[in-house]
């Protein structure tokens, strides 16, 4: 694998039980199924921060998988120090993380951009020092309370969890995104882009 594509694959949540299957979390799930499916052991390391292992996947090579356990406000601290541990440079590493701003259904991947609203990729940006390295948003959709508060109507829609008619759709979409990584690992962020951006999946039928 050329030094030009990801090396090291970070997802962004919230540790523990509290915020297991959270939307908020939706980059540890895609971490968790990548390791599963790639028999990669992921255990705390305290150095990192987080939970963290590598393998050498069969047509891929060596990968890293990370999932800071700093809580999302901070998750740069740990991806600061997996880059400084190994000499990594930021264009070596996708990060993986939920995004509001597009539906349940659709993915984005992108070579660079800004943090937009979300605390853990303004952390990310700001212990890396830069905009320029790939990541990858997985839609969560807009929460559907129309509270004045919209503060509080989106706290409880990002650490809320999804809704039992959302989980066959959650599936498909955590299916199309390792896809989507593995295809970015083996060919690169362009040809991911072309191949994924415009992709929207809708929930399945219910059987009758």
């Amino acid at each position: 694998m050329s030094e030009d594509r990801p090396t090291l694959l970070v997802g962004l949540g919230n540790p523990g039980q509290k915020y297991a299957e959270t939307r908020h979390n939706i980059g540890f799930m895609l971490i968790d199924r990548l390791a599963q499916d790639w028999g990669v052991k992921l255990s705390e390391d305290r150095k990192f921060q987080g939970e963290y292992g590598e393998a050498a996947v069969p047509g891929i090579g060596k990968i890293r998988l990370l999932k800071p356990t700093t809580y999302m406000n901070h998750s740069g601290r740990s991806l600061r120090a997996v880059l400084d541990w190994y000499k990594l440079m930021p264009q070596q590493v996708l990060v993986i993380y939920d995004d509001m701003d597009l539906p349940l259904g659709r993915l984005r991947l992108r070579q660079s951009g800004s943090a937009g609203t979300h605390n853990g990729m303004k952390s990310i940006i700001s212990h890396l020092s830069s905009k320029d390295f790939p990541r990858l948003r997985l839609g969560i959709s807009l929460p559907r309370s129309q509270s004045n508060d919209r503060h509080d109507a989106t706290v409880s829609h990002v650490l809320g969890k999804f809704a039992a008619a959302e989980q066959p759709l959650l599936k498909q979409v955590l299916d199309l995104a390792q896809e989507a990584t593995e295809t970015t690992l083996r060919s690169g962020v362009e040809t991911a882009m072309n191949r994924y951006n415009a992709r929207s999946l809708e929930a399945p039928a219910p059987v009758a």
